[in-house]
């Protein structure tokens, strides 16, 4: 079981991994091994989430979800398959989590008195010093 939040922990046969040749560091293996790592986790076949869940992920993370509504999350930055699975799981697990949490109410504010005050005075005195530019008069 991973634990992505309080209320929300998701089996891990519910996970699948495919791993390819990657692009990242390894050395000489670079080209033989593959370390790549990619998760796919089928937000239609699950059962870890309710279904506003899933829209909350599906709204969230739109750019993540493929069009068989499968989430992916890779990673190819260790030089091993199992840093790279680590890695996975743990970005993964932070995105759930982000996208589960609820933004907070947003309390409606107003702008201070005196900062309404300060501004139209500021303005008065850029209308003086623009007034000033004007031609001046001389007396002949």
């Amino acid at each position: 079981m991973i634990r992505i939040n309080d209320d929300v922990a998701i089996d891990k046969n519910e996970l699948d991994f495919e791993y390819a040749r990657s692009s990242g560091p390894g050395g000489q293996n670079v080209n033989k091994v593959e370390t790549k790592a990619t998760l796919r986790f089928s937000l239609s076949k699950t059962d870890s989430l309710t279904d506003t869940q899933k829209d909350l992920v599906r709204e969230r993370l739109p750019g993540r979800i493929t069009k068989k509504d499968v989430l992916r999350v890779m990673c190819q930055r260790h030089r091993t398959r199992e840093a790279n699975r680590r890695e996975c799981l743990a970005r993964f697990a932070s995105l759930l989590a982000d996208a589960l949490t609820e933004d907070p109410e947003r309390r409606p504010t107003r702008v201070p008195r005196k900062e309404k005050r300060r501004r139209k005075d500021d303005k008065k005195h850029r209308g003086r010093i623009k007034a000033l530019r004007g031609p001046v008069e001389t007396d002949d």
